[in-house]
């Protein structure tokens, strides 16, 4: 069975509704790959005719399946080594790669920042005992492994999600339709809000089905930045809520012309009294951010609440990452009117409610 990760409660009590500590260590979003002496073995620029090392192939293609990114930072001549990962067939699977002759710390930092996912989550893998503590030292929050220790690797837990997904098999493609959309970006001369209509986008909003409730606890586990409370809920936990005549459990989507983005929004909200209804969790990945979709499900939720003639609060709670959730909150209209140690309780009178952005077509499901 699912591990149960999170009690549910109707009190908003943040002791009671947090995650239980484990012993797991945190999961591993993005693998780095030095290259010489750790993917391939010799040296580039001594032999252009370097081979993958026995087993990285299968490596690399089994962390690609379970969702985990993958990139490369390596002090090398860069058109000399993405011609050779091209040969060997896996430059595909290595996004935003770093290579050139700067620090690995640095490079590492840099590849985070691209693709906006923390550096507590990163694995680098390197032969060179110094560049693994320049890293370590640059990064503090980045795990390390010499590349002589690859056998045990797909053991590792931080390695082992407990679901794979469809959304976990296509994060990669996910991720490079992301840059191609970036650079078609980039290239646009016009506004903004111009540039997302171009985008064709499709936004999709409905009860959460059974077979959503594994992308839903991933979303849970990995969602920080945009986040409201962080709390974390176990599968049978969330197909409870899902059977629930007290709660609402939503699950969002998107799509563009570029490709799906998959399920990437999750809002559970809780029935806590006949004068008021409670957002408990709202969530979108950190890949929408800038797509102009987060207050949707926020204003569907107060969508709901008015037509059930009650009030509605939502409870906030920070990770020292997600600031912007709270400012949504506040500048979306909300007020505090509750705080209990760091959790904030929000209301809204639900007089002004924002429409759905007009360059997305929104289709609700009931």
């Amino acid at each position: 069975m699912p591990r149960m990760t999170h009690a549910p409660s109707a009190a908003p009590d943040a002791a009671a509704t947090t995650m239980s500590e484990t012993k797991k260590p945190k999961g591993v979003k993005c693998v780095v790959w030095d290259l010489d002496h750790t993917v391939w073995n010799g040296i580039l620029l001594e032999d252009e005719r370097v081979e993958l090392r026995p087993g990285v192939l299968e490596l690399i293609r089994a962390l690609d399946e379970r969702g985990i990114l993958q990139s490369v930072a390596s002090r090398n001549d860069r058109e000399r080594a993405m011609a050779r990962l091209e040969a060997l067939g896996i430059a595909d699977y290595f996004l935003h790669p770093q290579i050139d002759w700067s620090a690995k710390g640095q490079n590492v930092e840099r590849i985070a920042q691209k693709l906006n996912i923390g550096l507590d989550t990163f694995l680098f893998i390197d032969d060179q005992p110094f560049e693994r503590e320049e890293v370590a030292f640059a990064c503090p929050a980045v795990r390390t492994l010499d590349a002589a220790d690859l056998s045990g690797l797909l053991e590792r837990p931080e390695l082992n999600p407990e679901f794979i997904t469809d959304d976990s098999r296509q994060r990669r493609r996910m991720y490079q339709a992301d840059i191609e959309r970036q650079q078609a970006e980039e290239g646009f001369a016009g506004p903004s809000e111009e540039f997302l209509r171009t985008l064709q986008m499709r936004f999709t909003l409905g009860p959460c089905g059974e077979d959503d409730l594994q992308r839903a606890e991933e979303l849970t586990v990995r969602t920080n930045q945009l986040n409201t409370t962080g709390y974390t809920y176990g599968y049978d936990e969330l197909n409870a809520f899902r059977a629930s005549d007290r709660h609402v459990l939503l699950v969002a989507g998107l799509e563009d012309r570029y490709g799906t983005y998959g399920k990437i929004g999750l809002a559970l909200m809780e029935k806590s009294a006949p004068e008021f209804w409670t957002v408990k969790l709202l969530l979108m990945s950190c890949r929408v951010m800038s797509r102009g979709v987060g207050t949707i499900m926020m204003s569907h939720l107060m969508r709901l609440a008015k037509d059930a003639g009650v009030r509605l609060r939502a409870e906030f709670l920070p990770n020292g990452r997600n600031r912007m959730m709270e400012v949504t909150y506040r500048f979306g209209g909300f007020r505090e009117v509750e705080r209990h140690g760091d959790l904030v309780i929000f209301e809204h009178d639900l007089k002004a409610i924002a429409p759905f952005p007009e360059y997305v077509h929104v289709d609700v499901t009931t």
